[in-house]
């Protein structure tokens, strides 16, 4: 098949998960590619612009033991830094960033395009295109159709795809399909890797009503 680009990597999404791989894999010396719905909203904090806390903060910690780059961005952007549940244990001390929003992702783009080895697209995966060995129920996936048809090839295809997969937003007793509110989901990528026979299921966050 003939492809419109070839990478090393591909990385579809480009939340918190996606930033991170699409970092890991360029530092490592492979051409990538980091695909997302909109490039303004790179990294973009959803509800809570919180960085760790009880149950998270650990991960983020091994996040930046592996050389990720959450927490260096988080300490260029927060504006508070608590150690929670300090009356309690060390067990269950702590520490937790809040963070400007919008600083936090026009930093991580910031990031992003200052690595050599990486490029972000903006465009909308459909399909990943699979090969399949004779003889055998090997599938190896090859790369990336995207919504207006070109090709992307890839050794690697990392699906980061979060909320956005087939999302479904409740609203009071209204329901609508969306990644975020406002942004659209990722409908045709989730049917396709149906078609593949990949079992899905959903997992549900609540955000309360907010004034202004």
């Amino acid at each position: 098949m003939e492809f419109t680009e070839q990478f090393d990597v591909v990385v579809v999404g480009a939340g918190h998960a996606g930033c991170e791989a699409a970092m890991a894999a360029a530092r490592m010396g492979l051409k990538t590619a980091l695909f997302t719905l909109n490039v303004d909203l790179i990294a973009q904090m959803s509800c809570n612009p919180a960085v760790g806390g009880i149950a998270k903060g650990h991960l983020v910690r091994e996040v930046d033991a592996l050389g990720g780059i959450m927490g260096e961005v988080t300490d260029a952007v927060g504006i508070q830094f608590r150690l929670l549940n300090t009356s309690r244990g060390p067990a269950v001390w702590s520490p937790r960033a809040q963070c400007d929003k919008q600083a936090y992702r026009l930093k991580m783009r910031e990031v992003l395009e200052s690595q050599s080895n990486l490029k972000i697209k903006q465009a909308e995966v459909a399909d990943l295109i699979i090969e399949h060995t004779a003889g055998s129920e090997r599938r190896t996936a090859r790369g990336i159709r995207l919504r207006d048809g070109r090709t992307v090839g890839a050794s690697a295809v990392i699906v980061t795809t979060g909320t956005f997969l087939n999302g479904l937003i409740h609203c009071g007793e209204q329901q609508y399909p969306a990644g975020r509110s406002g942004e659209p989901a990722a409908v045709l990528l989730g049917e396709s890797l149906k078609k593949l026979g990949l079992r899905g299921c959903r997992l549900k966050t609540g955000t309360p009503p907010r004034l202004d």
